[in-house]
C-alpha cells in the first residue's frame, strides 16, 4: 500500500495583500491549519483526531460559502498528479485575515482513510470588502500518495476554517461534499471502411477506468454505453442504441451503413468513475 508518510507544512505565513496580521496569531495562537485533522505518520492509513473540537466557532466569523475545484469532480488517472484550489469565502466584522480548507475521506472524521491537505499554512486571502474576503488553498490529489486505493473514490468531506483579523475563527469538519473519481476511457473502432451502403458496419470498442490499488487501466464491466452517430453534414449526435460493456469493458455491436459520418460510443459516468465520449470514427459509405 502506497501511503504518503507525512503531511507537509510550510512554516511561514504567506504574505496577504491588504490583510493585517491579527494580533492572536501575531502572539503565537495556533493557526487554522494546526486546528484542521492531520495523518498518523505510520506505514498505515489510520483515523486521525482534530487538535480543537470538529465543529467550533470563536467570535462572529461566518463561512458563507466554499467551492472545491471550481464546482467540477476531482478526476485522478494512474500516474499524473491532479492539482487544484479550495476557495473559502467568509465574513467577520474585523475583516478576514485566513481560510483553510482539506479534504477528508471516511465514515466520520474519527475514522478517516483518506486525506488531501495543503503544502501550505495559510490561504492565500483578497479582502472582497470591509468585513469579507476569500481565500484559496492548492491541494494536490496524487495517485502515488494520498489517492493510494479504489476504496476512496466517490464522496469526500470538507474540513473547513476561516479567520477574521481579530483572531475570531470558525471550522467546521464537514461544511460540504465533493467528489474524487477515478479517470475513464473509452475508444471506438467502426469497420468496414468503407462500407458499401446497406451493409453491416461492426463497432467495437472498450470502456476503461483507472484502478489505484495497481495503478493501471482496467475494463469496467457490466456498463450501460451509447453508441451515437453523427452524419458527415452534421455537428449532432444521435444515439442508436445501448449496449453494456462486458465482463473485459469490451463494447462491440452492429449497425446498419446508410450515409457517411461519424460513429462514437458515449458513457453517462457513475458516482466514482466520470462521463466519457469517445472520439468520432469515420466511415465512408459508397
Amino acid at each position: 500500500m502506497r501511503i504518503r508518510a507525512t503531511v507537509a507544512a510550510v512554516t511561514g505565513a504567506l504574505a496577504l495583500s491588504a490583510l493585517a496580521v491579527p494580533a492572536a496569531q501575531a502572539d503565537g495562537n495556533a493557526s487554522l491549519a494546526s486546528m484542521a485533522p492531520g495523518k498518523s505518520k505510520s506505514s498505515k492509513v489510520t483515523p486521525f483526531a482534530a487538535a480543537s473540537p470538529a465543529d467550533e466557532v470563536v467570535g462572529d466569523t461566518q463561512i458563507t460559502s466554499v467551492s472545491v475545484n471550481g464546482g467540477k469532480d476531482i478526476v485522478v488517472g494512474v500516474s499524473k498528479k491532479k492539482t487544484f484550489t479550495i476557495s473559502v469565502t467568509a465574513t467577520d466584522p474585523s475583516g478576514i485575515y485566513d481560510g483553510y480548507a482539506q479534504l477528508w475521506h471516511g465514515s466520520d472524521i474519527d475514522n478517516v482513510d483518506g486525506v488531501i491537505t495543503p503544502d501550505a499554512e495559510w490561504g492565500t486571502c483578497t479582502a472582497t470588502g470591509a468585513t469579507t474576503g476569500t481565500c484559496k488553498v492548492t491541494l494536490v490529489a496524487d495517485p502515488n500518495e494520498n489517492i493510494y486505493a479504489n476504496l476512496l473514490a466517490g464522496t469526500w468531506k470538507v474540513w473547513a476554517g476561516a479567520m477574521g483579523n481579530d483572531g475570531d475563527y470558525v471550522i467546521t469538519d464537514a461544511y460540504k461534499t465533493a467528489r474524487v473519481q477515478r479517470a475513464s476511457t473509452l475508444t471506438v473502432n467502426a469497420a468496414p471502411e468503407p462500407v458499401t451502403k446497406g451493409k453491416t458496419v461492426t463497432v467495437t470498442g472498450k470502456l476503461a477506468r483507472a484502478n489505484w490499488d495497481d495503478l493501471a487501466y482496467h475494463g469496467y464491466t457490466g456498463q450501460s454505453v451509447q453508441l451515437q452517430f453523427r452524419k458527415k453534414t452534421s455537428d449532432t449526435y444521435t444515439t442508436l442504441k445501448t449496449i453494456k460493456s462486458d465482463s473485459a469493458g469490451n463494447l462491440k455491436t452492429t449497425t446498419k451503413a446508410t450515409v457517411d459520418g461519424y460513429f462514437r460510443y458515449s458513457f453517462a459516468g457513475t458516482t466514482t468513475t466520470p462521463a466519457v465520449k469517445a472520439t468520432g470514427d469515420y466511415v465512408d459509405v459508397r
